[in-house]
């Protein structure tokens, strides 16, 4: 009985964190607010002080409230951030925007924020700590943990032809890290890379990191290319290189045929093109049997890398790689950089694998991806009012929207901005500058909101800007 009321105990201080943090997130921020005393709150919500004061100590470590001696606990006045023009990236200002209190990011596209894996991650790994002696040096592994890539060969190995061995697989510390070594191996950085358009901007900003030429082929509202201007791309220009996404695009969402996917890898073999399959949301399409690239392309030109974090959540960070060439290359970068990785966390990871947690939770969390689509689908046709043109998505965790009037999407963020929301306007998906009347609307966000008011601050910031780029068009 006691053990049970310990347990109970622990988990009050989150309770009153959460309201504490929806108080703070509700109140204006551009003023300091005096919040309830440690007594106030313990009554009030009936739980001890002791619950309340710890609360209070992990708002403060985070900086979200201070203590003045004998008056309390205040919040801390921030500004609201207004201009994009004062960072020199129009990206950089969209997360710093949704990551500060009080902000209600409908961009944030993280999967696991409906539903994580964390918990169960935690929990194996303390019981492997216990297991493993714990040594003074640990001897990390410099490409990954051996049992980690073990289970990645076998995940995508699929026949006797299209199979993958440990030691193709590399594991990093992020997909930073993956992609900038993928592209140093194979002798690619200053080279010239074809990408879907939109693009996901993380491989669009390392792709530019290795000063790679970009040339964008534009998806059309099917999701497919224009195989015609596709195929000339490929026969005029110096392509060495071309980024795709494995089954929905990234952020469209939309499917492309198998038949155009294989013709597609007909071509890329022809040109001796290497191609880089983007698998991070492989997982997440809504088509049963979906077809992936790698199901069609030239095994020893194919290189396919992810991340664990869509899938189980923040504490699984880490990027993975998958190639069958230059292995050698691989490893001596991945020596060189010697990425320090907890070798319990990977084991953890790989007993979520092999133990089918994750087949089970991806199966869920497809469910549950599918469902807030259909919500946010139906809140955009209810407060939409005609604005946005809505093209149901076939997976991921996105809608690519585009505006019914002419406005630039920038401005329509910096409105928003004001209101404290932040939205992902389309051109930081283009490094060419297209897309700038579209953007990303993620439907994996904060429920709790009040997100159909959100929604109409969008269509009136829409609308508003549409009538002042009118009105200065002469």
């Amino acid at each position: 009985m006691d053990a049970k009321k310990s347990n109970k105990s622990s988990y009050t201080y989150q309770a009153v964190y959460r309201y504490l943090l929806d108080w703070i997130e509700a109140a204006p921020s551009d003023v300091e607010q005096r919040l309830p005393s440690l007594r106030q709150l313990a009554l009030r919500l009936n739980v001890s002080v002791s619950s309340t004061k710890y609360a209070y100590s992990l708002l403060e470590d985070e900086g979200r409230v201070y203590a003045r001696p004998k008056l309390g606990y205040y919040t801390r006045a921030s500004s609201t951030p207004l201009l994009v023009e004062r960072s020199p990236s129009l990206l950089d200002t969209v997360f710093s925007c949704a990551r500060q209190p009080g902000m209600l990011a409908l961009s944030s596209d993280a999967p696991a924020m409906l539903l994580s894996l964390e918990k169960p991650l935690l929990m194996i790994e303390r019981e492997l700590a216990r297991q493993y002696p714990r040594s003074h040096a640990p001897l990390y592994q410099p490409f990954g943990e051996m049992e980690l890539r073990s289970v990645l060969a076998d995940l995508y190995t699929r026949s006797a032809h299209r199979c993958w061995q440990a030691e193709h697989v590399f594991v990093g510390s992020d997909l930073r890290s993956i992609l900038e070594l993928s592209l140093r191996a194979l002798d690619l950085e200053g080279k010239v890379a074809l990408v879907e358009s939109p693009c996901s901007w993380a491989v669009l900003r390392q792709l530019l990191a290795a000063r790679m030429t970009i040339i964008e082929v534009p998806l059309g509202e099917d999701g497919c290319f224009d195989l015609a201007q596709l195929r000339q791309v490929l026969r005029s220009e110096p392509v060495r290189l071309a980024v795709l996404s494995s089954a929905t695009s990234v952020p469209q969402g939309g499917l492309m045929p198998a038949a155009d996917k294989q013709q597609i890898c007909r071509w890329l073999a022809e040109q001796d093109v290497w191609l880089f399959e983007n698998d991070g949301y492989g997982e997440f399409c809504f088509q049963a049997g979906a077809p992936r690239y790698r199901d069609f392309a030239e095994p020893d030109r194919l290189l396919v890398f992810s991340t664990f974090d869509k899938v189980i959540g923040s504490e699984a960070p880490y990027g993975y790689l998958l190639c069958r060439r230059h292995t050698e290359r691989l490893q001596h970068l991945f020596l060189e950089r010697a990425f320090r990785l907890s070798p319990i966390r990977q084991k953890a990871i790989a007993k979520l694998f092999t133990s089918r947690r994750v087949e089970q939770h991806v199966q869920t969390l497809r469910a549950m991806l599918r469902e807030r689509m259909e919500h946010m689908k139906d809140l955009l046709g209810a407060h939409g009012q005609g604005c946005l043109r809505i093209i149901e998505p076939q997976g991921g965790a996105s809608f690519w929207l585009e505006s019914t009037r002419p406005v630039e999407m920038r401005r329509v963020f910096e409105r928003l901005l004001t209101q404290r929301i932040v939205i992902a306007p389309g051109e930081i998906f283009s490094q060419s500058g297209l897309w700038r009347s579209h953007l990303r609307l993620c439907y994996t966000l904060d429920w709790s909101k009040d997100i159909p008011r959100a929604l109409l601050c969008l269509v009136k910031a829409i609308q508003d800007e549409s009538i002042q780029e009118k009105a200065q068009t002469p």
